[in-house]
Order: structure tokens, then sequence, then C-alpha cells
């Protein structure tokens, strides 16, 4: 399953034991990471794809496969995060900085980029997080421990908590 959405992007798939994630790639890099639950994923032509495309696909292959065997990818690909505007992209930096097992709070993200009261906006910008399983958006949760809501669902960011060692409130 290899579609060309047009000359300059590719959209490849990243086979696990979990299901069929589909990485989308632009001339600068991962462009989006979807979850084997949020679309249909049985397109099946296929393109020709530059080298750096390959290159990419193969850390973000990785990547996905070793965030799923609860271990912690050494290298990433490039990402491409174009399509945000400034808040998100500050709320997405900092969401790098969230280490695998801990977590922070909506709250808590506000506060460190500046807009302590912008707790509705950093759930925003997590949903629309292009990337949510190498930007680890999973990782935030509401004030009083519950999980909150997850673009690839919250039985996957059950999952990637608890892979974490993480335990949370339902």
């Amino acid at each position: 399953m290899i579609t060309k959405l047009d000359s300059q992007f590719a959209e490849l798939p990243v086979v696990t034991t979990d299901g069929v994630f589909v990485a989308r790639y632009s001339a600068g890099g991962l462009s989006g990471l979807d979850f084997p639950s949020i679309r249909n994923n049985s397109k099946n032509s296929a393109v020709a794809t530059p080298a750096n495309v390959r290159r990419w696909h193969r850390l973000t292959s990785k990547a996905v496969n070793k965030i799923l065997g609860g271990q912690i990818p050494t290298e990433l690909p490039p990402m491409d995060l174009s399509c945000g505007t400034e808040f998100q992209l500050s709320v997405w930096k900092s969401l790098l900085k969230i280490k695998p097992g801990r977590t922070q709070s909506y709250g808590e993200i506000a506060k460190s980029i500046g807009k302590p009261k912008a707790l509705r906006a950093v759930g925003g910008a997590c949903g629309a997080n292009p990337i949510p399983l190498l930007m680890p958006c999973h990782r935030v949760l509401a004030a009083n421990r519950k999980i909150g809501g997850f673009s690839g669902g919250l039985g996957w960011k059950e999952k990637l908590l608890l892979l974490e060692g993480v335990s949370v409130i339902g």
C-alpha cells in the first residue's frame, strides 16, 4: 500500500503487530502518522519514491515498532510540522521534552510555553498533532491524572502509557 498524493508527497504503510499505521511524507520529512483505527488501510497502488522518503520510512518503521515493543527509539525521522500554527508548534515542541514514563498535565504544558491560561488550546494543539505516536501527546493527562482524549483513541493512549509504565485513571 503505497499511495502517491502528488509529485512531492508519499504515503507508506508501517506494519506492526498492532495493525498498519500510515506514514505521510512531504519534501521536509515525516508530515503525518495515522493510527490503524483512523483510516481505511486497504489502498494498494505502488509508486516510486525518492531515496530520502525510503530512508525516512525505515526510520519511521523502526521507531514505531520500538515504541510498540516498549522500547525508546534511538533515532527519529525528520518531521515536517509546517501544518502547525506558531502556538501548536510551541506545544508540539514541548511534547518532545516529556520523557517516556513521565506525564504532564495540559496546565503544565500551558505554563511551560508561557500561556498559563491556555489549557484548552493546549488540548486542541494535542488533538491537531499530525504525528501523535512520535510527538507523544499520549503523555499529556488532565490535572486529576485522568486519561482525557487522544486522536488515536483512548485504547491507544492507555496502551502507550502502560508500555511506558504509567498507570492512569480512566
